[in-house]
Order: C-alpha cells, then sequence, then structure tokens
C-alpha cells in the first residue's frame, strides 16, 4: 500500500503533478533520482540525528517499518517508555516517524522533538518549513489521540565552537514551537486531505506543475515532462529571474518560454537584457577599456589561489562551528612576471587533523608582501583567511594582508564587461571556461564539482577506503583543484590577448 509520509506531504505542497508523478509513473523514476549533493545532505542529516539522541540516552529505537514499526510503537506507549526514537504511526493514507517522542510523566502526554541539520529554526524558510513538517507529525498524533504536550524543534548552535571533544549539550538548541504548530495544524490538516484526494486519484491531469512560475533552479524534477513547451534555455534561465516574480509571471501567461521572443526589453535589467541580446544576436558584448583598466591593476606576482572545503554539520576539529568551512586544500598558480613561466603549488590535508595550520604554513612559503591575490568569488577565499586567522592570530597580519591583496576574476563577467551567449546568464567558472577556453575542460577529471571533492575528501580521511583507493582520490582531488586555478590564468590570458 502506498502512504502519504511527512517527505511526500512536504513534496505536494510544493509541487502537486511532480508528487503525483513520482508515486504513479514509475518510467520516470530517473528524474527523481537523489544527486550526490542530495545524498550527502540526507547523510548529514542522520549524522546530526544520530548526535541528538545522545541527549537522550533512555532511548528506545523503533528499527521496523510499516505496520510491524507501528505495532511496535503502539507497545512502547502503552508501557509508557521514557524515550522512543522513530516511533512509526499509520492513520489512513498517511504514514509518519517521529524523531524524539518523550514521556511527560507530570502530564501523563508525550513531548515530541523534531531533529533538523540546519542552524536556526529559521534557516532557508522558503525551502524549508520546519513548523509545517512539525503540524504535519502532529495533525497524525492528534487523529490517533496521541497525547501531545510539548512540541520542540531541535537545532544545531550556530555559535558554539567545539573544544577537544563535542559537547553535546552545547551544541544543541531545542525550541519550543507548540503554539506555533498548534495554531498552523488545522491549516495543514486541510492541505493533508487536499494531498490525499490528488495523489490518490487515477491520472494527474487535473494537476498543476506550478513551477513555471518559478526560475529554473526551483523547478521540480518532471518539470520538462509537464512543460515540453519550455525550451531546455528559456526565460527562465534569466539571470535573477527568480527573484523577479512579476516579470516572469507576465511572460509566462503571455506564453512567452523563449529568449528570442522577447520584444519589451525595457522591463529588465541591464544584465538581462545583456542576456536577452547575445542571445538574439549570438554575438559577444565585449567592453574592451573597462577590461584593460581592470587587469591594468593588477601587480606582479600573480597568485591565482583556490580552496577546497568541507562544511561539517558536527565540527571535525578544535575552534569551528557547526557547518564551518574546513580548508582541507588550496591550489595556487604563480606568474612571477610578464614572460615567466607559470609555477604550479598545492596541498591536500591526507590524515584526520586540523588542515589549517598545514595551510598557512605552506601560503607564508610561497606568497611573498607583494603581488594580486586572483580568486573567483572572493566572498569566499576571504571568509576562509578571515577565519584562519581568527583561529590563528599569530598568522593573521599575513592572512589579512592576502585578504587585502584579493582581486575577484569573476567581477568582469558579472560587471558585464564580457558578455556571452555561451554563459547562458551565468558568470561560474564552469560557464565562463568552456567558452574562452574550450580546450579546457573539468569534464576529463574523475571529480568534476566542489560537493564530490567535499565529499570525497571526508571518505579519504574518516572513511574505510583501501590504502591505494586513497593514492587514487588524493590524485583526483589535486587535479580538480588544479584545474581551477590553472582555469583562472587561462581566462586572464585570453582576456589579455584581447586587448
Amino acid at each position: 500500500m502506498k502512504f502519504i509520509t511527512k517527505t511526500i506531504y512536504l513534496q505536494f505542497i510544493a509541487c502537486p503533478k511532480n508528487t503525483w508523478l513520482q508515486l504513479n509513473k514509475p518510467e520516470l523514476a530517473a528524474s527523481f533520482a537523489l544527486s550526490d549533493f542530495e545524498k550527502l545532505l540526507a547523510a548529514k542529516g542522520n549524522l546530526v540525528e544520530s548526535w541528538a539522541r545522545k541527549l537522550f540516552p533512555q532511548g528506545v529505537m523503533v528499527s521496523e517499518f510499516g505496520e510491524t514499526g507501528h505495532e511496535i510503537t503502539q507497545k512502547y506507549l502503552a508501557e509508557k517508555r521514557p524515550v522512543i526514537f522513530q516511533s512509526t504511526f499509520i492513520k489512513d493514507n498517511f504514514f509518519s516517524r517521529n524523531d524524539v517522542l518523550q514521556y511527560d510523566n507530570a502530564t501523563n502526554s508525550w513531548n515530541l522533538y523534531e531533529i533538523k541539520g540546519t542552524n536556526t529554526l529559521n534557516e532557508n524558510e522558503n525551502l524549508i518549513d520546519h513548523i509545517e513538517d512539525a503540524a504535519f507529525q502532529l495533525a497524525i498524533l492528534d487523529s490517533l489521540e496521541i497525547k501531545i504536550n510539548k512540541i520542540f524543534i531541535m537545532h544545531l548552535n550556530r555559535d558554539y565552537i567545539r573544544g577537544d571533544e563535542v559537547d553535546v549539550n552545547d551544541l544543541f538548541i531545542a525550541e519550543d514551537v507548540s503554539e506555533t504548530v498548534r495554531r498552523r495544524v488545522k491549516a495543514t490538516t486541510e492541505k493533508m486531505k487536499m494531498a490525499e484526494l490528488a495523489l490518490f486519484q487515477k491520472d494527474e491531469k487535473a494537476l498543476e506543475c506550478s513551477c513555471l512560475y518559478r526560475g529554473r533552479s526551483n523547478h521540480c524534477s518532471t518539470f520538462s515532462y509537464s512543460h515540453p513547451e519550455v525550451p531546455v534555455y528559456s526565460v527562465h534561465d534569466l539571470s535573477r529571474i527568480g527573484n523577479s516574480k512579476k516579470k516572469l509571471a507576465n511572460l509566462v501567461e503571455a506564453n512567452i518560454f523563449s529568449l528570442e521572443d522577447i520584444s519589451n526589453h525595457h522591463i529588465f535589467s541591464k544584465t538581462q537584457q545583456n542576456q536577452i541580446a547575445v542571445h538574439k544576436s549570438q554575438l559577444p558584448l565585449i567592453d574592451l577599456e573597462s577590461i584593460r583598466k581592470e587587469l591594468a591593476a593588477l601587480v606582479y606576482p600573480l597568485y591565482f589561489l583556490d580552496y577546497e572545503t568541507y562544511p561539517a554539520a558536527i565540527p571535525l576539529f578544535k575552534g569551528f562551528k557547526p557547518y564551518q568551512q574546513i580548508p582541507f586544500q588550496f591550489s595556487l598558480h604563480v606568474l612571477r612576471s610578464e614572460n615567466s613561466e607559470l609555477e604550479h603549488f598545492e596541498y591536500l590535508q591526507t590524515k584526520a587533523v586540523d588542515p589549517s595550520s598545514g595551510i598557512i604554513e605552506s601560503l607564508k612559503k610561497i606568497i611573498g608582501p607583494v603581488g594580486s591575490i586572483i580568486v573567483w568569488n572572493k566572498k569566499f577565499e576571504q571568509g576562509i583567511n578571515a577565519a584562519l586567522a581568527k583561529r590563528h592570530p599569530e598568522d593573521a597580519a599575513f592572512l589579512n594582508d592576502i585578504n587585502e591583496r584579493v582581486y575577484d576574476l569573476i567581477d568582469i563577467f558579472q560587471k558585464q564587461f564580457y558578455v556571452h551567449h555561451g554563459f547562458k546568464g551565468k558568470t561560474s567558472i564552469k560557464n565562463v571556461l568552456p567558452v574562452l577556453v574550450p580546450d579546457l575542460s573539468y569534464k576529463s577529471l574523475e571529480i568534476q564539482k566542489g560537493d564530490v571533492a567535499m565529499e570525497a575528501w571526508y571518505e579519504m580521511v574518516f572513511g574505510d577506503l583501501t590504502p591505494e583507493e586513497k593514492t587514487i582520490t588524493s590524485k583526483n582531488l589535486l587535479d580538480y583543484c588544479c584545474l581551477d586555478t590553472y582555469a583562472m590564468y587561462a581566462i586572464w590570458q585570453k582576456l589579455r590577448e584581447l586587448l
């Protein structure tokens, strides 16, 4: 029997048709496969939950699913077990598993704890509604006449700084959201009824994919199935169009999906106008004088720098906060003068110790007191340096000096000094590189994305890989990070050739 779980219900709220297809069209199963990044997030959520359970030492786990899990939960409830993990409930077509149920002897009722792998209650509130999540579970518990006293959202403490060991009591914060959830539960119950009617009907014809009114990054996985009239590259790909809901709605309602069909250019931002113009003409817009001024301000030696980092939910090392980026690797290409040979330096931490000191000492040996530090997206690299300086005040002067000398190569593209139809409105290095330097590609690498790199590093250092597997992973990580900085150099060189 198919059940509506909490996850399915929340997906229904986001896009009803996509959810129906997920449940009823097995031939579309590949559309719903989790990406590597989504799998990583799920793994982190499981890790956070396992740490949070340490706060409830009397807990008993319901490991079974379905009807068996429901029956075991009823047994534990009748016995008034102090704490139940993953309590399982079935009511009609609905199914839920609660992270923690804690018996409250004083009120002869239960406290419900939902454990979240976020840093605050409201983090990413537009994407993750923790209150709706809890309201769904309360609606089922109420329908089964299970008395709930308090409802808590337990999340990571964003201000927690790890000492020598993890202090689980300080790591988490439990926020009482009882009244907020109870005010929501009536409306949630009505939406659950709507979901039940919609998801168990025989076909999806009466359902809509509302993603048509959202930017590309917020489309459901079956968007192309539901909207075959929308081209692969469409108005949904206009830069920041997701922040301009009225503009996108006007285009959709006018049945305008192709950039070629846009006529009223004046209503769009300058960036969007340029994106439309280069797509129509298939010719780039290049402001040579502005590019000349940008590059003329750079000072030799030129240091092309890139970090790879791991944002551990549970801090791995002393001095780190939850999700604070741990720099485990850098690549650095150095051009001493206009006519010198390009040099390359790199660092990769391969042992389960804090990489910070090793990174700082390596950089100090390479980067001199003069020269521009060239990066792609300086907010990230400068943030890593600032955090390193805070944890290692003895090296703060060096790291702060680096930050003062940073130049962000992405500026040339974000400031619209170079706009190309091949960028498709984006300015990431992986969008710019294939256009300006088509001979270079990430596609030949074993590791091609940052999220894959961070997970590979974690497995290499903390997993159970064989020595041979660790050697292979180390090489793949070095190759990936090396290309990041060489790509910056190659793009810089291509811009110089234009001048």
